[in-house]
């Protein structure tokens, strides 16, 4: 440890952002850096704990504790407060294939489970994570992962996505050929067109997906396995085959007026927005919000990332529904440290809306009963009423309307953020995969093997809608799983 008082001399501080009215006007990323100096001083607060639960990466109440991939926090912290990055880059790759995707959308369960946030600020990781790596590829340390020899054996990945990616990585570097196969016309798959470009610029997503290249991994897009590529093809071709397809089925609301036009998936809006983005065609290439009152059903991150792109598009109005209640200030004496803590913040999505608008959008304890269109058979309004959350004779919380509590509100544009229910189905029913309750591909976490011999299952494809750092997690297990499957051995990392 650096400074053994760094925890006590030096306050917590984060990138800061750019004034929310000015970020309104571009799609670009839109945090502040630190200085070197200032996260030196940052990685000083690491106290050297005696268990760091910050890597740990453990489940505590459904939620993530810690670091998922197992970061080696303490020591890069360390090496950052000594100014060897090159040397803390060395560290950060050793369980992250990707730090430069994680150092921009993870929500750090790693600082909720800090052991100095008992009593005071955690320290400032996820910040200094993404440091280390825009600073390694500044400096040309970042270099191809090409393997040493070939072992002859052909991998397919289905989905490019955080856990594709992290699996055909891997298996790269195990010295397999892997061919990733992606069906839209850009590989990063949520990465990509699921997170909007203020969040994550989509050249850092190219950039990596270039050095894969060189390092020797193909890239297939616009190919759809088990639709314009049949799935007995590669099952023919390929020695072993990993399913990354992700959780893709939305959650729908079914309820009077559904049919309307103006309501729509969340992905399908954040999609279209994002290719046309890249694609330079603005006009009439994505659904727009501009001018219309906008109704975002959904209160997690996919729901932020529609208040964003909506503002963006300088709607009229904004609305963001969520059926549960608002998170207290401070963790609640049911939340405890080493949990990730369920307080409130107010996200980059909404601290734009109430830089426009004058407070955040969020209704709490709400939920949509019908959506009411015009003549023309398009929404123009939502009823909503209030509830509240209460014990059903077997003990579980359901959510009970509160009489005359009902109001309508104007919609132009709805957005339904729900969450997804899991993979869609013709590519497991052809491969004939079998599911568990929850419909994903059936495989035990650690193994990853699905009843077919030869196929495996990672990310949210086997686990269900989760965080990027379980998605890298699961491709680089997956990996590691399927190198022993074909070569008996491995020598990959768990």
């Amino acid at each position: 440890m650096g400074d053994p008082k760094g925890f006590m001399k030096y306050d917590r501080k984060v990138f800061q952002y750019e004034d929310p009215k000015s970020r309104l006007a571009h799609w670009k990323e839109f945090l502040k850096p630190l200085s070197e100096e200032e996260l030196k001083q940052q990685g000083g607060r690491c106290m050297d704990c005696g268990i760091p639960f910050c890597h740990t990466g453990t489940l505590m109440s459904g939620m993530a504790s810690g670091c998922p991939i197992n970061n080696l926090i303490p020591e890069w912290n360390d090496l950052v407060y000594r100014g060897e990055w090159q040397e803390a880059l060395d560290r950060l790759h050793k369980t992250n294939n990707f730090p430069e995707f994680t150092g921009r959308v993870c929500p750090a369960p790693c600082e909720g489970s800090c052991v100095l946030g008992i009593n005071e600020p955690p320290v400032t990781i996820k910040n200094i994570e993404r440091t280390i790596i825009d600073k390694g590829f500044d400096a040309g340390w970042v270099k191809p992962d090409r393997p040493k020899t070939r072992t002859g054996k052909k991998v397919a990945v289905i989905g490019s996505g955080p856990a594709g990616l992290a699996a055909a990585a891997q298996l790269n570097k195990a010295g397999h050929t892997v061919t990733v196969f992606e069906r839209a016309d850009r590989i990063g798959g949520l990465l990509m067109y699921g997170i909007p470009n203020p969040k994550l610029d989509k050249t850092i997503i190219q950039r990596r997906v270039d050095l894969m290249a060189k390092a020797g991994v193909k890239f297939v897009t616009n190919t759809e396995v088990g639709k314009n590529y049949p799935a007995e093809k590669l099952t023919k071709e390929f020695d072993g085959i990993i399913l990354a397809g992700g959780a893709t089925k939305p959650r729908d609301l079914p309820i009077e007026g559904r049919s309307l036009k103006g309501i729509h998936f969340a992905m399908a809006f954040l999609h279209a927005n994002t290719k046309s983005l890249l694609d330079g065609r603005r006009n009439g290439q994505f659904i727009s919000a501009e001018g219309k009152h906008v109704i975002v059903i959904g209160g997690g991150d996919t729901g932020t990332d529609c208040v964003a792109t909506a503002m963006r598009h300088k709607c009229k109005s904004l609305v963001q529904l969520e059926i549960l209640p608002k998170p207290p200030l401070e963790r609640a004496p049911s939340n405890p440290w080493p949990e990730w803590p369920k307080v409130y913040v107010l996200d980059y999505g909404q601290q734009e809306a109430k830089a426009v608008f004058g407070s955040d959008p969020r209704q709490y304890l709400v939920t949509a009963k019908k959506f009411v269109g015009n003549e023309s058979g398009a929404v123009k309004e939502l009823h909503l009423v209030s509830i509240e959350w209460q014990k059903d004779p077997n003990g579980r919380f359901i959510p009970k309307e509160v009489p005359g509590s009902e109001k309508v509100i104007p919609a132009d544009l709805v957005l339904l953020a729900m969450g997804f229910l899991g993979p869609e189905d013709f590519l497991l029913d052809q491969l004939k995969i079998e599911r568990d309750q929850r419909s994903n591909a059936k495989a035990d976490y650690g193994q990853y093997a699905t009843n077919v011999p030869g196929i495996f299952a990672a990310g949210d494809m086997r686990r269900g809608q989760s965080l990027v750092v379980w998605a890298i997690n699961e491709g680089r297990g997956a990996a590691r799983a399927l190198d022993e499957y074909l070569m008996g051995a491995t020598d990959l990392p768990a």
